[in-house]
């Protein structure tokens, strides 16, 4: 288990989380306030920490009683690797559709959506360093990072002909792409062949994220 990761200790009861389930609720919704990005009209993506994936666990465990160690830590099991550590970010992608007529139109186009997602750095004016070779490319002061995903988790959310409306992806970030994030300007991207948006970071999601970062 790596260090940050969620433990049954951490995931209360269902009468303890009723108690503190407003609270916590309403704190996440504000959290994710900056850690949802949309990009283009049909795509967001969340970026998870710690406290969003407990409240995720949690709230499983609350729809579906949960009660048991064992179910609870099958929760674990799925939902922990979400969990960024440091020089990493870790986001859900969600193709948010609402009918059946959108739902025919994109998940047939969308299929490999997931490894088309790409975080473009742009260092500050002035600044002349090298870009970085962590599967990254880009030209002049711009560097771009392209998202990992797990390849037995994509295999089971994607057929060739429709791809799913959930996926999960991660950014591996080095200590000089982490100051470029920090220091510059940051703008997710997807460069699929049938979507192709753009979103520049706020200040309030970079100071977000930078957290996750720097673990």
């Amino acid at each position: 288990m790596k260090p940050g990761w969620l433990t049954l200790d951490d995931i209360a009861d269902a009468r303890a989380y009723e108690r503190e389930r407003e609270e916590f609720r309403a704190r996440i919704i504000e959290l994710k306030k900056k850690r949802r990005v949309a990009v283009g009209p049909v795509v967001t993506l969340v970026f998870e920490n710690r406290d969003t994936i407990r409240f995720q666990i949690q709230e499983m465990a609350r729809a579906e009683r949960l009660l048991s160690d064992q179910a609870i830590q099958v929760e674990l099991d799925t939902y922990n690797p979400l969990i960024p550590g440091p020089g990493e970010l870790s986001a859900s992608l969600y193709i948010e559709l609402t009918s059946r007529v959108e739902m025919e139109h994109w998940l047939p186009r969308l299929v490999g959506i997931e490894r088309s997602v790409t975080l473009e750095l742009v260092a500050p004016p002035g600044d002349g360093a090298a870009a970085a070779t962590n599967g990254s490319a880009g030209t002049g002061n711009v560097e771009v990072v392209r998202c990992d995903v797990d390849e037995a988790h994509a295999a089971n959310l994607t057929r060739q002909e429709v791809t799913a409306a959930v996926h999960f992806v991660r950014f591996t970030l080095t200590p000089a792409q982490i100051e470029r994030f920090r220091t510059g300007t940051a703008t997710l991207a997807i460069d699929h062949p049938h979507y192709r948006q753009r979103t520049p970071l706020s200040p309030d999601t970079r100071s977000a994220l930078l957290a996750d970062l720097l673990g």
